[in-house]
């Protein structure tokens, strides 16, 4: 499947936001569909100018360029990002009192834990009216009912990607967790360099809930991580994929959509969700509650922004994960649409299992995940 450019048609102006009248959210959000564009502006306050740079704080590779340039086009606010290879990394930048940044991208667990750490700022849903383009299954998740605090942004599934020119599609996660020294993987297979998605792949392995609190439990999978090691070039979060791709290693624990892009250059690159099971994500995109009220609101139009039909549909061409952006599917591709690997079938995602938040145990995930890497 090729990258292919969208027509994007750039409605959002900076004369058009900063003209139109305020006016209240909606109880209720219509049917997902996309509005006319006349009819799609924020509600900007006279008291609050936008600001006129905003920084994003997102995971690598994670969104087309030319979706902030023609931001800034559109709206004269400029954009600069800033990167995070996991939910912990971005979480404890942020609980250590970084500031600055107007936009971040936390997973579906991630949100909750920030929510109730007064971390994010709600939303003010007169100012992103696009919020009516999300699918239904998006606008009340348990994690942020009601899309109080935040948008989803993408959402897909991690498994395992493989060069099939090399090795056959392994089935289960036994490929990880019984490392064969005979086997054309060992040695040449990382895992994600993030506790709760390696600790999840080793907990369905063992049939276990990924989002088990019971220290014995954890303390197996732990075990397994560590027996692991044995038959892994290492923990890798950022260039997983492109290992694959160029040959220097033949599997990966990764996300399904880093695994697409890559088929660009090798296609020879595939991916699958292992018997046992695995994750199913949510990606989402708030704004930090040190952001000042100038930042929040040309946060809320980069947000309302992203909402447009053909720009949700140029950034999932461009970073091959599902869209909730239900307007934005009517413009994708049907080969894109139709492919198991981006939007799974019913009965994978029955063996899905989204990661959740558990409360005090996020040290216990943090200290065992330590252990493991620290084990001689």
């Amino acid at each position: 499947m090729k990258r292919k450019i969208l027509a994007l048609t750039l409605v959002l102006t900076l004369a058009l936001l900063l003209a139109a009248c305020a006016q209240s959210a909606p109880a209720e959000q219509p049917a997902a569909q996309p509005a006319p564009a006349q009819e799609e502006q924020p509600a900007v306050s006279g008291d609050v100018q936008p600001a006129s740079e905003i920084v994003v704080y997102n995971w690598s590779e994670y969104i087309d360029p030319d979706i902030y340039s023609q931001f800034t086009d559109a709206t004269g606010i400029s954009v600069i990002e800033d990167n995070f290879s996991s939910n912990e990394e971005m979480l404890a930048k942020l609980q250590g009192g970084a500031a600055g940044y107007a936009l971040t991208v936390p997973s579906d667990y991630t949100v909750a834990i920030m929510i109730e750490e007064g971390m994010l700022s709600p939303l003010d849903h007169a100012n992103v009216p696009n919020l009516a383009n999300l699918g239904e299954r998006f606008r009340n998740l348990p994690y942020d009912p009601g899309n109080q605090y935040c948008v989803p942004y993408q959402w897909g599934t991690t498994g395992l990607g493989y060069d099939s020119a090399v090795i056959d599609e392994p089935a289960s996660y036994a490929a990880i967790f019984e490392p064969d020294p005979n086997s054309a993987w060992y040695g040449r297979t990382t895992m994600l360099d993030d506790p709760r998605e390696s600790f999840a792949a080793a907990l369905v392995y063992l049939g276990y809930d990924i989002n088990t609190t019971d220290e014995g439990q954890l303390e197996e999978a732990k075990q397994a991580l560590i027996r692991a090691r044995e038959g892994l070039a290492g923990f890798d979060s950022d260039t997983f994929e492109d290992l694959v791709a160029s040959g220097e290693n033949v599997m990966a624990h990764g996300w399904n959509g880093d695994f697409l892009v890559v088929q660009e250059e090798n296609e020879d690159v595939a991916y699958v969700v292992p018997e046992e099971g695995g994750v199913v994500w949510v990606d989402n995109i708030c704004i930090p509650a040190s952001a000042s009220p100038e930042q929040k609101l040309a946060a809320e139009m980069f947000i309302n922004y992203l909402l447009e039909a053909e720009v949700g549909a140029q950034l999932s061409e461009y970073n091959y994960y599902a869209s909730p952006n239900a307007a934005s599917e009517e413009l994708l591709d049907p080969e894109f649409l139709e492919d198991p690997t981006v939007y799974p079938p019913a009965e994978v995602l029955e063996k899905l299992q989204y990661i959740r938040p558990v409360g005090e145990a996020e040290s216990l995930f943090q200290r065992l995940w330590d252990e493991v890497k620290t084990a001689s």
